[in-house]
């Protein structure tokens, strides 16, 4: 069944510029838009997500929505909003990038079912391989004048001394190839409207003139806007830097603790651009959130389905699970069942000290005040003991001569020693 697809995104929040006649033109039926996708690292990070989820979004409106990763362009580097060229990729590390990436998109549209609006993905390295340079400026340099191209902001803002190293003519004629795509995709694959991030527009719209010049048909343009933090600070960049949606990137743990730590303003507007919930459950969801914002329950809501997405409902859980290991009452099963990504995850900038496996089994006191400085003195750890103030792996100790061996190694290799209700300390044993 289709659905007005641009209102869909305005409530959410998701359009920036739009070409006049593209809401018109998807209301008249089903057709094809692209989104593209740069091939740079062989997982994709949350700044992609927006882009993805207007491609979910046109799927989910009966639309079919088209993914190109660019194997030619990613060889280029696009000028757009960047103050320097970037490093070029060689053709068997993009090959390895964009397997990786069609995986990861597959968590989010339909590449193999039968529907009519089945999502594809391309590679514009396939119809650029065998393009010669003659042939490229013959037959579509021609057609776009520099005037033109040197009238995009991206191409402006590195001329104009804000990069300082300028423009090479290999990033110059990004655009153009960009263009290309879309009159290729048009032509074969009867895509009809282009979409991305707001600083694409001038890329975007280079190919829907170069369909009007060419082939005197009329091209669409959509862009939402780039996605900031309500405090101004970039979004999807942590201290460690990108929150990937490759797990072993970014651990799911640590993705569901990125949504659920976001600000309250945050997490209203991250909610309609991340999910799927419907306008009705997402307005219930902050008002209920309104009431009682110290609980939580709209980032509660976000992380959990923003997680799920991309790493399932298990790994959701599991991150849940993880994360009342430091605020909720864990066991030590619980704690056993921990990856030793996810356990070094959560107790990351926990205080470590190593001691040697052979000095294994010992007594619990020599363990915290003599090989390891969890306590000052052993008096001091005789006495917490005594007024259960000590755990190991999550469980009380109350006898002062327990002893300590292979029993109590989590991940074969680490012991979780807890002062009191806040001081956590690992062993490592080496």
């Amino acid at each position: 069944m289709m659905k007005n697809f641009v209102q869909e995104l305005k409530w959410r929040g998701m359009i920036q510029d739009i070409m006049p006649g593209t809401e018109e033109k998807l209301l008249e039926g089903s057709t094809a838009a692209y989104v593209g996708i740069d091939p740079t690292a062989d997982s994709l990070h949350i700044g992609h997500m927006v882009s993805i989820m207007i491609l979910k979004h046109f799927q989910n409106c009966g639309h079919k929505p088209i993914a190109l990763v660019g194997g030619a362009t990613g060889m280029i580097g696009d000028p757009s909003m960047k103050s320097q060229e970037r490093n070029l990729l060689d053709e068997e590390t993009l090959n390895h990038n964009v397997a990786c990436i069609k995986a990861q998109l597959s968590k989010f549209l339909d590449f193999d079912s039968d529907v009519a609006n089945k999502a594809e993905l391309v590679n514009n390295y396939d119809w650029m391989k065998n393009f010669t340079f003659l042939d490229f400026t013959r037959d579509i340099g021609k057609h776009i004048t520099v005037n033109y191209m040197m009238a995009k902001d991206s191409v402006k803002k590195r001329l104009s001394g804000e990069a300082r190293d300028g423009m090479s003519f290999t990033e110059f004629t990004y655009q153009l190839l960009q263009g290309y795509d879309f009159l290729y995709l048009y032509e074969h694959m009867g895509c009809t409207l282009q979409m991305g991030g707001a600083d694409q527009w001038g890329n975007i719209t280079t190919g829907s003139e170069l369909i009007r010049r060419i082939l005197g048909k009329e091209a669409f343009a959509l862009t939402c806007p780039l996605i900031t933090k309500a405090d101004g600070g970039k979004f999807g960049k942590t201290e460690k830097g990108n929150i990937w949606l490759d797990p072993e990137r970014t651990s799911p743990y640590q993705f569901y603790q990125f949504w659920l730590n976001v600000s309250d303003a945050d997490a209203e507007k991250y909610i309609k651009i991340f999910t799927m919930l419907s306008r009705e459950e997402i307005e219930a969801a902050v008002a209920e959130h309104a009431q009682a914002p110290e609980r939580r329950e709209l980032q509660k809501l976000l992380a959990k389905e923003v997680t799920t997405m991309v790493h399932g409902a298990s790994e959701y859980e599991n991150a849940v699970a993880a994360s009342q290991m430091l605020f909720g009452n864990a066991t030590k099963d619980a704690l056993k069942s921990l990856d030793e990504k996810t356990f070094l995850a959560v107790f990351d900038g926990v205080p470590t000290f190593e001691v040697a496996a052979e000095k294994f089994p010992m007594g619990i006191i020599d363990l915290l005040a003599g090989e390891t400085a969890v306590f000052p003195s052993k008096g001091e750890c005789r006495k917490m003991i005594q007024a259960n103030g000590v755990s190991i792996d999550k469980e009380k100790v109350s006898d002062i001569n327990a002893q300590i061996g292979e029993e109590s190694f989590i991940n074969g290799k680490y012991i979780l020693a807890q002062k009191g209700k806040k001081n956590y300390f690992i062993i490592k044993v080496q």
